[in-house]
């Protein structure tokens, strides 16, 4: 039995290029207890061999000693969960970790299985035993939406921009329902299923004595209903000057009819060609727009845990946009608490709205031009050139959020990773006070 608080945590943080992946190690005198928050890419580092998550799955195998504790799926999207699949010979990542036998899965409320497809909340937080696959209708319809969007990806490559076409087919990938890590999620052997929401119990303390943790997003619909939006500027939260409504994400997946079938197409008449491109270029620009309202939605059902040992404070909030954020950060007793934050794991891999900037950024007490040991640690697992465009300040990670991140906290970002470095180790000791 381990005793009733850890010394440290060790924090790997793994190069799955555009995703995360971090495994979180509390050690106590006579073991280690391995929390795995996420698991996931849509697009390795470059330069990374195809097998990059089951090289990861094995390292996270190998540092456990073949017994993870607890996962942590923050939300559905494939850059958070990929990692999760298996495969018909028993050798995806997601069969190395399911081998692990964790003992507890947490999830976002919005996962609940049997929830009802117009429910506000999750039946009850703690679930076991098998369980079937259906999910909120909400949900489902973002799933059709996307696979409608990587059709139209392909379909309309002659009549919209390259970066139309591209994020169109990184959204739709990001937005799959990616069956086979749901799947997997829902049945590990012996694990205990916990879905929960803003205020409610983790269920990871009996797990980590000694370690509160705190349940900061999302909220259910019953609490908040934001998070079923997501608004297209804000001059004083988001990191940018101005934002095109629409060109704030990316990704991809299949079928679908196509808009206009080659055989159509070429009996187009030539005075009429001029219209068939611009409808098309409407077309792909509306979708877009679609399937980034939707994608964010998706972002905003993302589970926000902070970890607290004594005067240290671990933040991990998934991809939480702001709309998540807001019913967290409207209580004086939440923002008191995260003011103390010793490590942040950047939000939706440096996006420009997942790390307000007033209501969450400058009430981060241990920000400091000054490197010392009581500086805020941040962590931030990306990839260039995949999600957002410089042109309209949407590029992921946001340019000014990094020049932030370098100047005021002690900053482990995966684009600094050598080649063939597969993960770097952040150590935190409870010990050390913090001011």
């Amino acid at each position: 039995m381990a005793t009733k608080k850890p010394t440290s945590v060790t924090i790997r943080t793994y190069a799955v290029g555009f995703g995360d992946c971090f495994l979180l190690s509390f050690k106590y005198p006579n073991e280690a207890r391995h929390v795995l928050i996420d698991f996931g890419s849509t697009a390795v580092p470059k330069g990374a061999p195809a097998n990059q998550l089951q090289r990861i799955a094995q390292d996270i195998a190998t540092t456990t000693g073949g017994k993870l504790h607890a996962i942590v799926a923050t939300h559905r999207h494939a850059d958070h969960i990929s990692g999760f699949a298996t495969n018909a010979t028993g050798s995806g990542p997601g069969d190395i970790i399911r081998g692990l036998k964790p003992d507890v899965v947490l999830q976002p409320w919005t996962e609940d299985p049997k929830a009802q497809r117009d429910a506000r909340k999750a039946t009850r937080t703690a679930q076991s035993g098998a369980a079937k696959l259906r999910a909120l209708a909400a949900l489902e319809g973002m799933h059709e939406v996307a696979r409608a969007a990587e059709a139209a990806a392909t379909d309309l490559r002659e009549v919209v921009s390259k970066s139309v076409s591209e994020q169109l087919s990184f959204i739709g990938e990001d937005n799959v329902k990616n069956l086979s890590a749901v799947r997997n999620l829902m049945s590990m052997p012996g694990a205990e299923r916990l879905y929960v929401n803003f205020g409610s119990k983790s269920g990871l303390e009996r797990l980590l004595p000694g370690v509160k943790v705190h349940v900061l997003g999302p909220p259910t619909l019953e609490q908040s209903a934001t998070i079923k939006k997501q608004r297209a500027r804000d001059e004083v939260e988001f990191w940018q000057f101005w934002q095109r409504q629409g060109v704030a994400v990316s990704s991809g997946v299949s079928h679908g009819q196509r808009l206009f079938p080659r055989d159509v197409a070429a009996e187009t008449p030539p005075h009429l060609r001029w219209f068939r491109q611009r409808l098309g270029e409407v077309y792909g620009d509306e979708l877009l727009q679609l399937v980034t309202i939707l994608d964010s939605a998706m972002n905003n059902t993302s589970v926000i845990l902070l970890f607290e040992v004594g005067t240290k404070r671990l933040l991990f909030p998934g991809d939480a946009q702001l709309e998540n954020w807001e019913y967290a950060l409207a209580r004086p007793e939440v923002r008191k608490l995260l003011a103390g934050t010793t490590l942040y794991k950047v939000g939706h891999h440096g996006s420009l709205n997942a790390t307000p900037k007033t209501k969450l950024w400058e009430i981060f007490k241990n920000k400091s031009r000054t490197k010392s040991s009581r500086r805020l640690l941040t962590l931030l697992s990306t990839r260039e050139d995949k999600h957002g465009h410089a042109s309209d300040h949407t590029e992921v990670p946001r340019s000014t959020l990094l020049k932030e991140l370098k100047s005021k906290t002690s900053l482990t970002n995966t684009l600094d990773y050598k080649a063939g470095e597969l993960c770097r180790e952040t150590l935190v000791k409870f010990g050390e006070p913090v001011q």
